[in-house]
């Protein structure tokens, strides 16, 4: 049986958003990809994609500096289908910047997450060798507390062994049921080996319903 064209083949970059009044008409649906600085985030993106450079992997971490929108060409079998976006937002750890600028990413991006109607769910990439930091836990807890869903990719999975990685989901996994219940579901995840890609293309799928 053959297997469905992966949709996110599609994705290109639409804008960037430096404030509220820049973001594209708050309809459809999007899904928003979260990450400290030198997380993985870019690869992750790219790897569900099936693209090499839709989002941009820097050497140097924390470049994404304001909501990143990627958009998809309208569906042939469904023009009139609502618009869908994947939405790459700033990282923070590593980025070097004046504190006015980081003060105001956290405003923009609390007030993106308390008020837009769009967002079906977040996609939080952490270092499976560095998860749960407070960034982390900051981005579940906006998405919670909008009842919406969230999904933890534990990237650069490659560089434990399986029993390390295994043991590491596992104690993820008792943390965020512990802290959030059911709404925050957690796996691998590695670009470089493409470890966890189908089953976090699958969720991301599932949010924008495709």
């Amino acid at each position: 049986m053959a297997t469905a064209p992966n949709p996110f083949a599609r994705a290109r970059y639409l804008l960037s958003a430096h404030n509220p009044r820049q973001l594209p008409a708050d309809g459809g649906f999007e899904v928003a990809f979260a990450g400290r600085s030198n997380a993985g985030k870019s690869s992750a993106l790219n790897a569900i994609c099936q693209q090499n450079a839709l989002a941009r992997v820097s050497k140097t971490p924390g470049r994404t500096q304001q909501l990143v929108f990627f958009d998809f060409s309208p569906s042939t079998t469904n023009p009139q289908a609502p618009d869908k976006y994947l939405v790459d937002l700033p990282g923070y750890g590593y980025a070097k910047v004046p504190q006015e600028l980081q003060a105001h990413w956290q405003a923009f991006i609390e007030s993106y997450f308390a008020t837009r109607q769009a967002l079906r769910g977040l996609v939080v990439v952490m270092d499976i060798r560095h998860p749960l930091k407070e960034y982390d836990r900051q981005m579940l807890g906006y998405v919670v507390r909008r009842d919406l869903p969230a999904h933890v990719l534990l990237t650069k999975a490659d560089k434990l062994s399986r029993g390390a990685a295994g043991n590491t989901l596992q104690a993820v996994r008792m943390e965020l049921s512990r802290a959030y219940g059911d709404t925050v579901s957690v796996q691998t995840f590695s670009g470089e080996s493409k470890q966890g890609v189908e089953e976090a293309r699958a969720v991301v799928e599932r949010w924008l319903e495709f």
